[in-house]
């Protein structure tokens, strides 16, 4: 990893450097903030260690320039300091740092800080590149809007609740909120291979159409399959997978592809289909308009334990208002 250290003292930029290099990164220095934009602008470095007192443009200001600079990706910002407090802590996130360390610095936390750096900047990576693959499946469907951006904010909302009440702590943890929120746009991926006739048929589908369109669930996990047989250790794909494959399972049993039903299908796919359902009721179709929220929230309810996981609806059910505000927080967003 390039790591640019950013330090008015040669020998701490030589400590710190001998630290980094001996960890396998490359390394980039500046003495001052104004060389620290200029070597940022021109190269791809992603993490910058900052001094906070520094003559000129201090850390603060460093960080804030950073922030206001369109660099066309995110740099995560450690700052290096001698300073402690609340108020200073507060002053630094306030700026745009992202973590901090005690200078001098021990070279286990700097491993450690490294290391948090590197699977922050990585999630950042998987979340465009997941978001790019789900805006590439969703742009043949011209009515769907902001509906991606939408039910990832549903579903994270749903996931927090349950995690908040208690419901599944051997499932959820923040990791898997973070993850919902992250894969829930690929649900539809498998999309891309339903031809055209049937996704932009402008009305509602025929039997024989509707048996077509149902093929994207088992479509996406054939997709994602792919994907996870050449990194079966990562759990953004798993996930993906799950929602892909089971976000049109029924709690009853009465779903597809699979009929899967209860707790045998995977719970980030049971959160997902309140979401989901949720978005494409109060959503205007060709073949409909959008209903009201009193009238799907009356659906929802109606589906529980039917359609639905009891509990996923009893999320729902307190925090209405939260579903309501996400709604009209995208509702400009135009389709694609």
């Amino acid at each position: 990893m390039e790591i640019l250290i950013v330090d008015d003292e040669q020998i701490a930029r030589d400590v710190l450097a001998t630290a980094l290099k001996g960890m396998g990164h490359n390394v980039l220095e500046a003495d001052n903030g104004f060389a620290a934009m200029d070597a940022l602008r021109q190269s791809h470095c992603r993490l910058v260690i900052a001094d906070w007192l520094m003559p000129e443009m201090d850390g603060i200001d460093l960080c804030r320039a950073i922030r206001a600079e369109e660099l066309g990706r995110y740099i995560y910002i450690l700052m290096l300091t001698v300073k402690s407090g609340t108020s200073c802590i507060v002053e630094g996130l306030s700026a745009g740092a992202d973590e901090f360390m005690s200078k001098p610095f021990e070279p286990e936390e700097l491993f450690v800080r490294i290391r948090t750096a590197e699977r922050m900047l990585s999630l950042q990576s998987h979340e465009v590149t997941i978001f790019a693959l789900a805006k590439l499946a969703e742009s043949r469907d011209p009515e769907t809007g902001a509906h991606l951006e939408r039910t990832q904010s549903y579903s994270r909302v749903l996931a927090q609740d349950l995690a908040d009440y208690n419901i599944f702590p051997d499932q959820i943890d923040p990791d898997f909120i973070h993850l919902i929120y992250l894969t829930s746009p690929l649900h539809d991926i498998g999309k891309v291979s339903i031809p055209d006739y049937v996704l932009l048929k402008p009305g509602r589908l025929d039997d024989g159409e509707f048996e077509i369109m149902k093929t994207h669930a088992a479509e996406g996990a054939r997709t994602l399959d792919l994907a996870l047989q050449q990194h079966p250790e990562a759990r953004f794909l798993q996930m993906a997978r799950d929602i892909a494959t089971t976000h049109h399972e029924r709690f009853d049993g009465q779903g597809y592809p699979v009929g899967l039903a209860g707790h045998n299908i995977p719970l980030c796919g049971r959160i997902f289909t309140v979401a989901d359902v949720y978005d494409a009721l109060v959503s205007k179709r060709v073949y409909k308009e959008a209903f009201s929220h009193g009238v799907a929230r009356s659906i929802i309810l109606q589906g529980r334990a039917t359609q639905f996981d009891p509990d996923v609806v009893d999320a729902f059910h307190r925090h209405e208002d939260e579903f309501l505000q996400i709604q009209e927080r995208f509702a400009e967003i135009p389709a694609f």
